[in-house]
């Protein structure tokens, strides 16, 4: 939680608790980790995503530290390449000793970029074509298996297969087989399409062709080495997965694996976005609902414990990130007042996709008072492009910065060329330094996709 100056005005408080842990208010300005968000405006310009080491850093050490506390045997951490990955945080994962969950062969090549040891790079993906599987098997250490087809083609694959000197040096065999359990539960989500565990999901196989799947594996000698599963994307209530375990435990049981084995509950445990979302939800909680089921239910059933590993994504990364934003145009209406800025749903989809809550702040003037309830929306030709709606807000003038926080996940991952959007730089920031990690697109970088028909 950031800590809040002495000073602001009660209104900022809760909303101060949404940023990154570095931010302050000093001289009546917005800092992250020291760094006016003025100056890194017109040094950078906007929109601009901004990234905070300490935040990220503290929520990983949440992770690390409940794990060895209440988990008796080895375990691991996965970061989820989908909520935001570039070069960069491929390097920060590597620096906190994380595994690097990966969906095609972009995600793949930018771990590669990041010298990514193989043996930590995981494959995820429901629909995996040939390319993405053949690069997989050079350049992953595990790959999760969603459906018997793609088990079929990696079978295909494997048979012909050759390992030579890898990229890293060393030799190295064909890579850990995880299938992932479609459980039939599904977690509490604000919006039906943040949930994948469900029957009618689209996402992993039902029991029955798990049992095949590890059938499959071993008359093709493929290296089954663990189950996986996943529920949902930002849920609080932690129940449903004490079944899930209970029934993916109990498959284990039937299929049964060689020692070492690995076990994944997934991941998408909840973030605040909105001061009315407030407490945060605890790591330490989650973290602590698994490790002891986990230890419980393999006890009872006689298993050996597995390697346990948890995929954090929105949780390590969604408020370490800030979204800044200048307003261009004021529209005060008597039905509603719009702020409108000069970044949207190009750059975050997530309410036009999904409804979801944002908060804001000005980035200057904190001694004005509430006064109006506002729209915040962008630019673009699209009555969706609304990044928040009823908020209330001092009077903010044509001209002034904004911050959205909790904007570290899915945004830039899910971003757009919407009417020739250029997508935002991203700057990296720790107190003695602020690094540009992703340079703003162009529209010459747009323009070089483009050929002609002559």
């Amino acid at each position: 939680m950031a800590i809040n100056n002495k000073s602001a005005p009660i209104w900022t408080v809760d909303r101060l608790a949404l940023f990154p842990d570095s931010t302050r208010i000093q001289n009546d300005s917005l800092t992250i980790a020291g760094h006016s968000l003025t100056s890194l405006a017109d040094k950078y310009g906007t929109p601009l995503y901004l990234y905070d080491r300490a935040t990220l850093d503290k929520c990983c050490a949440a992770y690390k530290s409940g794990l060895r506390l209440l988990y008796p045997s080895l375990s691991e951490i996965t970061y989820a390449g989908k909520a935001f990955l570039c070069k960069a945080i491929a390097e920060w994962t590597q620096q906190q000793k994380l595994w690097l969950d990966c969906t095609g062969s972009s995600e793949i090549g930018t771990a590669e970029a990041a010298s990514m040891p193989y043996e930590r790079i995981l494959v995820h993906g429901v629909n995996k074509s040939l390319a993405d599987l053949s690069l997989a098997i050079h350049h992953a250490g595990t790959i999760v298996v969603d459906n018997l087809t793609e088990l079929d083609r990696i079978a295909g694959l494997s048979s012909s297969f050759k390992f030579n000197d890898p990229p890293h040096g060393t030799r190295r065999s064909f890579p850990n087989i995880w299938l992932r359990l479609q459980p039939g539960i599904a977690v509490e989500t604000h919006h039906t399409h943040t949930q994948t565990g469900q029957h009618d999901s689209k996402f992993g196989m039902p029991a029955d062709e798990i049992i095949e799947a590890a059938r499959i594996c071993r008359s093709a000698n493929l290296p089954l080495a663990g189950l996986h599963f996943h529920q949902g994307s930002n849920f609080r209530n932690y129940a449903p997965l004490v079944s899930a375990i209970e029934m993916a435990l109990d498959l284990v049981s039937k299929i049964g694996f060689d020692e070492p084995w690995h076990f994944c509950p997934g991941g998408g445990w909840g973030t605040a976005y909105h001061e009315d979302e407030l407490p945060e939800p605890q790591i330490e909680d989650y973290v602590s609902l698994i490790a002891k089921k986990v230890v419980e239910e393999c006890r009872e059933s006689g298993l050996p414990l597995p390697i346990l590993h948890l995929e954090p994504g929105r949780s390590l990364v969604a408020r370490a990130g800030v979204a800044l934003y200048r307003v261009g145009t004021v529209k005060r209406r008597s039905e509603r007042t719009w702020l409108l800025t000069d970044g949207g749903m190009a750059d975050n989809p997530r309410h036009a996709l999904y409804g979801s809550r944002y908060s804001c702040l000005p980035v200057t003037g904190f001694n004005r008072e509430i006064c109006e309830r506002v729209y915040i929306a962008g630019p673009y030709c699209e009555s969706g492009d609304v990044l928040i709606e009823d908020l209330s807000m001092p009077k903010v003038k044509e001209g002034e910065l904004i911050a959205i926080p909790v904007s570290g996940a899915y945004h830039l991952s899910m971003s757009s060329n919407y009417n020739g959007a250029c997508r935002p730089a991203v700057v990296w920031l720790e107190e003695s330094k602020a690094s540009l990690i992703v340079r703003r697109e162009t529209t010459e970088d747009l323009s070089l996709r483009d050929l002609s028909i002559t």
